[in-house]
């Protein structure tokens, strides 16, 4: 291929939905990172077909590796959540919301906020979107 056949990717938009992949892409039970708008981010798809999508900068230890971390599930008020463990420290977020559910005692680096932003996330016609908000 020479440079002049390279294909070029369409500018993203900075905010609002974004076109990600095709949720064929996506493994089930594992995670994937992103970078869309300048927000990096981890989209997990579950056995269900459900996608959702985190920050992927694990606020306890500064390392953007949220995509690596380890799906699961817990019980949080009576209702199965599912969850990702930091491959860093082991702190478990849920998967739904951000919140973190066990800080392993640990806190957040430079007064970060313990939970992750947590973002909406659509399939339309077998490509995974994600709504990039205005502001980081």
């Amino acid at each position: 291929m020479t440079v002049s056949e390279t294909p070029t990717l369409p500018e993203l938009d900075q905010t609002g939905w974004q076109p990600v992949c095709a949720l064929r892409h996506l493994a089930p039970e594992r995670g994937a990172a992103a970078l869309l708008g300048g927000h990096q981010v981890a989209l997990f798809r579950l056995v269900d077909d459900r996608v959702l999508a985190v920050d992927q900068h694990d606020p306890f230890s500064d390392a953007f590796v949220i995509s690596r971390g380890i799906v699961g599930s817990r019980w949080v008020d009576d209702v199965e959540v599912p969850t990702v463990a930091s491959p860093m420290y082991k702190q478990v977020f849920d998967l739904t919301t951000g919140r973190c559910l066990d800080t392993v005692g640990k806190v957040p680096v430079r007064d970060l906020p313990a939970d992750l932003r947590s973002f909406p996330v659509r399939v339309v016609e077998g490509v995974v979107e994600v709504d990039v908000p205005v502001a980081p």
